[in-house]
């Protein structure tokens, strides 16, 4: 992996995190399209770089959290079930689901309806509920609908944003608490990758991976603020629509 594949891969990363269309899905995908090799150390690119993305969520909400202990303390359980998921599926995740194209294209598609779905079916009920209200039992709620975004494709935020409509919070704060927590999800995935496999990157690598980390930064802090425009004003039909159409067209031109 070069500099330039990195950086679009970082725009993307930063473009996609907390957008309910799949982070490690578009890099999967734009990795066939730029034929990047998925090798470990790309894999280890495709995580530990989604921490340059958390680190803008950092940046906007740390004092917010803060100074809100009853939300830290149901970001920590919401965080549980993706936790112990990640750890005792690592080796399944990285090997054989992080990379796979074909898995990638059906979480998207799949993904896609339920979307659409949702949206439409929630956008019927009244939902009053905010953060304030959020039991610790739907906050692990949340988490359980979380852990399915191990899948590359299926995406942390839809999963999440979903698990929250279910649970009865409002649009923006079912966002809100999508971005919150990615905070521990993200940084547990780049620790754990960290201490799998960073005794076996060159400094080159390291270099890659400082550059990939900043670009995605910088790329997510413009993406939430304008997330948190966006949900005031429309629906998520959209991304829905959007990645059916992706799946349709990467399955048709790269793997048919």
């Amino acid at each position: 992996m070069n500099l330039s594949q990195a950086f679009i891969l970082s725009v993307i990363e930063g473009l996609t995190e907390f957008l309910p269309i799949s982070s490690t899905g578009h890099m999967t995908l734009a990795s066939a399209i730029l034929k990047i090799a998925e090798t470990d150390f790309v894999k280890s690119f495709e995580i530990i770089i989604q921490s340059g993305a958390i680190l803008a969520v950092v940046a906007l909400y740390l004092e917010m959290i803060l100074k809100n202990k009853e939300l830290l303390k149901k970001t920590i359980i919401a965080f549980i079930p993706t936790g112990i998921i990640g750890l005792v599926l690592y080796k399944v995740i990285k090997n054989y689901l992080i990379g796979n194209s074909l898995v990638t294209v059906m979480s998207l598609l799949v993904g896609g309806i339920l979307l659409i779905f949702f949206e439409l079916h929630f956008k019927k009920k009244t939902q009053e509920k905010d953060l304030s209200t959020l039991s610790y039992k739907n906050a692990f709620f949340i988490g359980l609908f979380q852990s399915f975004s191990i899948i590359p494709g299926v995406s942390r935020a839809a999963a999440t944003i979903i698990g929250g409509l279910f649970t009865g919070l409002t649009r923006s704060s079912a966002v809100e608490f999508s971005f919150i927590l990615a905070i521990p999800t993200m940084l547990a995935a780049t620790g754990l990758d960290l201490a799998k496999s960073a005794h076996s990157f060159s400094f080159s690598q390291i270099e890659i991976l400082i550059f990939g980390f900043v670009v995605s930064f910088i790329v997510a802090l413009a993406v939430i603020k304008w997330m948190l425009y966006y949900i005031k004003r429309y629906t998520f039909i959209p991304f829905g629509i959007y990645r059916i159409i992706a799946a349709i067209i990467f399955f048709l031109v790269f793997l048919k």
